[in-house]
């Protein structure tokens, strides 16, 4: 009887043994997948500051290029031969024609890469890019896209986690407030032309009433047109059409104050700054310096086609 109860002793105590192992088990599963669960939202988490962060960082970049497109074209009165190079060695070396800028400190490609890791490292974690690469483009006439793409690893220190994903970061740059290389090169930087919207678009002329027009001509706006050159092409002294063209009229009179010759032609910008003479028109209640072209049914667009002689 006695070595019955001994057997039954022994079995309990085997019972509770094993039941403690498994639930000691249990728990080191349920403790390693909390971990686990924790630490992939920390890493998708920080995946998703890092596009934030990126694109922010990508923004600064493409508007310091741009700003640099500009002050080349200032320092050396021409337009950038290729802005595709110039964009690719500012980017890439943070230089213009071999020479540094500080302005582009920080704002490097590498750069970009390095702050990536330099945030992966605060949480224990590295990233790896391959395929990367960088353009732009003009969107729409008011504004450049910069695409920045790459195949990312984002792996845990610990290898609780890992991410493997292609990633493209784009941002838009307005081109709004930057100068008119137009005017620059053309001009000898004696006059200044800032790229600002129109506020007048589709009522630039009511009834036979100029005065939006009048504003829209002596306020430097620019308007939307497909025959017109956009800000990409006029940095490269481009002057034909382009689906995301802008225009404004030159103001003779701000020309002449600066000594500058003027020519009796149409004052549309790319126009009169090009070898191009088409018949042009006065039109009533403007200066008698003023002249628009009817190319492209421009006359239409301004809705100037009863207040013309």
């Amino acid at each position: 009887m006695e070595n019955k109860k001994g057997q039954l002793f022994i079995l309990m105590a085997l019972a509770i043994v094993a039941l403690m192992a498994a639930t000691f088990q249990i728990y080191n599963v349920l403790e390693k997948r909390s971990l686990v669960n924790t630490r992939v939202q920390t890493m998708d988490d920080f995946l998703k500051a890092l596009e934030i962060n990126l694109e922010r960082e990508l923004y600064t970049s493409g508007f310091r290029i741009i700003f640099l497109a500009e002050d080349e074209i200032v320092s050396t009165g021409g337009y950038i031969e290729n802005f595709s190079s110039f964009f690719n060695e500012a980017f890439e070396n943070g230089t213009v024609n071999g020479e540094p800028k500080d302005i582009m400190i920080g704002a490097t490609k590498s750069d970009l890469i390095d702050s990536m890791n330099e945030k992966a490292s605060k949480i224990n974690a590295n990233v790896f890019l391959s395929d990367v690469s960088t353009s732009y483009s003009q969107v729409d006439p008011w504004n450049v896209q910069f695409v920045f793409s790459f195949n990312l690893s984002l792996e845990d220190n610990s290898n609780l986690a890992r991410w493997e994903r292609f990633q493209e970061i784009t941002t838009l740059v307005g081109v709004e407030g930057f100068e008119d290389p137009i005017y620059i090169v053309n001009t000898n930087a004696l006059v200044s032309r800032k790229i600002n919207r129109t506020i007048y678009e589709g009522n630039y002329v009511v009834d036979s009433d100029i005065s939006n027009f009048y504003s829209h001509v002596f306020s430097g706006y620019y308007a939307e047109s497909v025959n017109s050159p956009s800000f990409l092409n006029r940095l490269e002294g481009n002057l034909s059409q382009d689906d995301n063209g802008i225009e404004s009229f030159v103001n003779l009179a701000e020309l002449d104050s600066q000594g500058l010759p003027i020519s009796d032609k149409t004052t549309t910008d790319h126009i009169y700054f090009s070898g191009q003479n088409p018949t042009h028109y006065g039109v009533t209640g403007m200066p008698s310096w003023f002249g628009v072209d009817d190319l492209y049914r421009r006359l239409e667009k301004y809705n100037l086609t009863k207040i013309i002689y």
